[in-house]
């Protein structure tokens, strides 16, 4: 094959060919990320802070529970006691507590003033109990305590004057602080537990609420992969009222494209066949005549003829393209365009073997023009014997067109995908055809590449198009 009737540039790599060249989206996060991110963090704060008011609510209550049987047994060691011949204070009746008698037993109390010796409990045995400061405590004064090096203490004191003395006696009462610290440990190991429990359940919530809530995004975006596949034409999905305008909106502006589309299109149609028409008149007098302006008009209004057949191709596909709508299957229209060019080329023999039910997402009028063009150049060009092989491959329809002409160097390859080159200008042509190849595909979301065939030994061109 020594010249082929085109003009696109050469493709390296079909498969990055086929991918449109679509900007990179900046992303600025996850949506979903960023409300379940605030929603956690909003919930900690509140669990942390409510968890510790819950918590000296509960401290507090214990304590002052704890406190109230300590005062109790203080008040009734004031009533109870009395002054003695020698003015010492005594108790008139014991406490009833058992603790009292046993040694260290974690309960004591005590009895001072003046100069005599501290009236204590036997459960002190051998140690006795002081006050932080030296003062004088009219009202019950409750605080802890360290006195004891191997026993931390709660203890309540109050001075009071009995009857018949003027001692300010100081009475004391005290109790390990291990059944208070129990208590308060027994309340926290719960608290804590539950409130992370909590915290936990209510991310979780929050986490289905933002995926519920966000649902119908995912529907939009299902919506328009199917316009982009061409199932639909518009997201008429029902939407929450919040999504809804936005859809709206963009229904609206796909409508306003389409639209510029189309007119486009016809406008690009009018000025062709406004064009054509001249163009056909030139042709027809510079034919009926025989000379060098002759020629060269009918050179050149031809050359115009092909470009304004490109240019209305490529609107024409704009357009269609735009629609996403486009279909057709692949080997009715290379069965259909090869009886076309087997009339205009009786010594070519064309086959063709592959998928019967491959479809591409392109009209049929343009996947004609395409097979057509490829059709054309491998029968003019050819040895006489052109094979077409239909397949899919991914995503994408291959149609691989192989003759079994003389070819196309790997340079020559490269070069031939300039506008308007012929590698062989003695056959007809305006190096234009392939050029509308390669558009149209392109406009479609297709590549062109060319090759070597390794069966007929010409030249194999491997026409990629997005798959139905």
């Amino acid at each position: 094959m020594a010249e082929a009737d085109v003009a696109p540039a050469l493709v390296t790599d079909p498969d990055a060919a086929a991918k449109p060249a679509v900007p990179p989206s900046r992303i600025t996060g996850s949506l979903a990320r960023r409300m379940i991110a605030i929603a956690a963090l909003w919930i900690s704060v509140l669990l942390i802070g409510g968890g510790f008011a819950l918590d000296r609510v509960l401290t507090g209550a214990i304590t002052r529970n704890f406190d109230s049987s300590l005062e109790y047994v203080l008040i009734a060691m004031i009533r109870s006691s009395e002054i003695g011949p020698d003015g010492e204070v005594r108790l008139v009746e014991p406490l009833g507590d058992q603790r009292f008698l046993e040694p260290y037993s974690g309960l004591y109390w005590q009895i001072s003033g003046g100069e005599q010796e501290p009236y204590r409990s036997r459960s002190l045995w051998e140690r006795s109990l002081k006050a932080p400061t030296p003062h004088i405590d009219d009202q019950i004064h409750t605080y802890d305590s360290n006195q004891f090096p191997d026993e931390e203490l709660r203890v309540l004191e109050r001075n009071v004057i009995l009857p018949g003395s003027k001692v300010s006696w100081r009475y004391q009462i005290a109790q390990s602080r291990v059944a208070l610290d129990a208590q308060v440990g027994a309340v926290r190991a719960t608290l804590i537990p539950s409130l992370a429990l909590l915290g936990l359940g209510l991310i979780i919530l929050a986490a289905l609420q933002t995926f519920y809530g966000l649902w119908p995004l995912r529907h939009i975006r299902r919506a328009i992969a199917a316009m982009r596949g061409g199932q639909n034409r518009r997201v008429d999905a029902p939407l929450p009222l919040e999504v809804q305008p936005m859809v709206d909106e963009l229904n609206a502006l796909l409508a306003h494209n389409e639209k510029q589309a189309e007119e486009a299109r016809l406008h690009a149609g009018n000025l062709a066949h406004a064009l054509k028409t001249p163009l056909t008149v030139l042709l027809n007098s510079a034919t009926s005549q025989i000379s060098p302006l002759a020629d060269t008009v009918r050179r050149e209004a031809a050359t115009m003829q092909r470009q304004v057949e490109h240019h209305l191709a490529r609107a024409r596909a704009v357009g269609r393209r735009g629609a996403a709508q486009a279909r057709a299957n692949v080997r009715d229209s290379v069965d259909s365009v090869s009886r076309a060019v087997g009339l205009l080329y009786p010594d070519a023999r064309l086959d063709a073997t592959g998928d019967r039910q491959l479809i591409a997402r392109v009209e049929r009028q343009d996947l004609d023009e395409l097979v057509g063009n490829l059709l054309e150049n491998a029968a003019k060009y050819g040895g006489g014997s052109v094979f077409v092989t239909i397949q899919r491959d991914g995503a994408m329809a291959e149609i691989l067109i192989e003759d079994d002409g003389a070819g196309i160097s790997p340079a020559d390859r490269t070069r031939i995908f300039d506008r308007g080159v012929r590698l062989d200008s003695g056959k007809p042509g305006t190096g234009l055809g392939l050029a509308i190849v390669r558009d149209v595909a392109e406009i479609y979301g297709g590549s062109i590449a060319l090759e070597e065939s390794e069966d007929l030994g010409g030249l194999l061109v491997r026409l990629r198009l997005p798959a139905g």
